[in-house]
């Protein structure tokens, strides 16, 4: 579960040392500790952030492996958080790595401007912007005022969670056949954001539905 690290606590943090009169590289030492913890290598988990050969890395995949002969190792696949490349890499069960902290922040997205999103913090309204690559092909289905959750590691956003459903206006389909059942064969249609979608043969044009943004699959008719 991400922990709550924030703007607060570092703020106390920053205030401790400067009323101590630490140097600058004591600070950045102290600030490292809080943000970060030493673990062994067969506690992390997906999602985790760990440091390793000095660059950051989400966690995708983990598996313990036990071969026949030798001792058992795990293997990671990762992806870097500055540039988005995926590696794998192998650790003894007893090594330790470096975990990061993240927090997480419940933000509304404000608007899109060229290959950057605009979101908005909802507790501390503070604006900040992220590349669109971060958030994948879902960023088609941002809507502006939706919430997510942004996770951040020392205050750099490096994923956005969208919600698991969206709902969107059909404005493109294939006229309704009379006698067709929700149970025939899914036909393709065009949603208000330009995706095209599979969707029931009943689903007229100007039917409002809920999709799932992650894989673009039909869910629901809409309820409102």
């Amino acid at each position: 579960m991400a922990r709550r690290i924030g703007v607060r606590a570092s703020t106390g943090l920053i205030a401790f040392c400067l009323g101590s009169r630490y140097t600058a590289q004591q600070f950045s030492i102290y600030t490292r500790e809080f943000n970060s913890m030493k673990v062994q290598a067969n506690t992390i988990r997906p999602g985790n952030v760990i440091e390793n050969e000095g660059r950051r890395w989400i966690v995708i995949n983990y598996d313990l492996i036990t071969p026949g002969k030798g001792n058992a190792f795990i293997a990671v696949e990762m992806r870097d958080v500055t540039t988005g490349t995926k590696t794998n890499a192998r650790f003894r069960t007893a090594d330790t790595v470096e975990r990061l902290m993240t927090d997480s922040r419940e933000c509304q997205f404000l608007f899109a401007d060229g290959d950057n999103l605009t979101f908005m913090d909802n507790e501390t309204f503070d604006q900040f912007m992220v590349p669109t690559e971060l958030v994948g092909e879902p960023a088609v289905f941002l809507q502006e005022g939706m919430t997510v959750v942004v996770t951040l590691v020392e205050g750099s956003a490096i994923g956005v969670e969208m919600p698991k459903s969206v709902t969107l206006e059909i404005v493109e389909a294939d006229p309704v056949v009379k006698g067709q059942t929700a149970s025939s064969s899914y036909k393709p249609a065009v949603l208000e954001n330009g995706v095209r979608v599979m969707v029931p043969p009943h689903i007229a044009t100007g039917t409002r539905v809920v999709v799932s943004p992650s894989d673009r699959t039909y869910m629901e008719r809409a309820k409102d």
